[in-house]
């Protein structure tokens, strides 16, 4: 087996791992929190407060679960081309790894979607009155702003090349 085949390996697991983490606190939050008073950790702070979000980010668009499904395969579809065309070099590990993170939070809020037709929220800054939310919100929230960080002061244009679907001799015409 070669070191790509290793590498995605590797990736498809570390997806399945991250998950769980996921799945495993929403659980959490459905055999603890459902039809609770939230759990106050941190007074004014933060607290652990069961919600059933059927929309998006900060509950947007509500009921549009066909739309948040389609969004959610095709986000996962050019994630898994990326990570496919992405050369084995160290320089592409941040790429790599927030990928997946992308990947997995976008997983794990599509499981949701489709087994309850809503996404389990549960944590809530109180202090700020944050929209509540959940781990796999935290997965692709940070991970997206890191992307855009990477994309704009790490990567160099030609460091993306393998990407573009024009050939090398298209791409050498300035």
């Amino acid at each position: 087996m070669n070191k790509k085949k290793i590498r995605l390996a590797v990736d498809v697991l570390l997806v399945l791992l991250l998950i769980s983490v996921d799945q495993t606190t929403k659980n959490f939050a459905v055999t603890k929190l459902m039809n609770q008073k939230p759990w106050v950790v941190w007074d004014g702070v933060f607290e652990l407060h069961y919600l059933e979000n059927r929309g998006a980010a900060f509950g947007m668009l509500q009921g549009q679960k066909i739309f948040f499904v389609l969004i959610a395969v095709i986000i996962l579809a050019v994630i898994v081309y990326v990570l496919i065309k992405t050369p084995y070099q160290k320089m592409y590990t941040k790429l790599h790894i927030t990928l997946i993170f992308i990947a997995s939070g976008a997983v794990g809020n599509l499981i949701d979607r489709i087994k309850y037709d809503y996404v389990i929220d549960f944590l809530y800054f109180s202090l700020i009155n944050f929209p509540i939310f959940n781990v796999a919100d935290i997965y692709v929230t940070l991970s997206s702003i890191y992307l855009v960080i990477l994309l704009l002061f790490v990567y160099k244009e030609s460091d993306l090349e393998f990407l573009t679907f024009r050939t090398k001799k298209f791409r050498d015409i300035k």
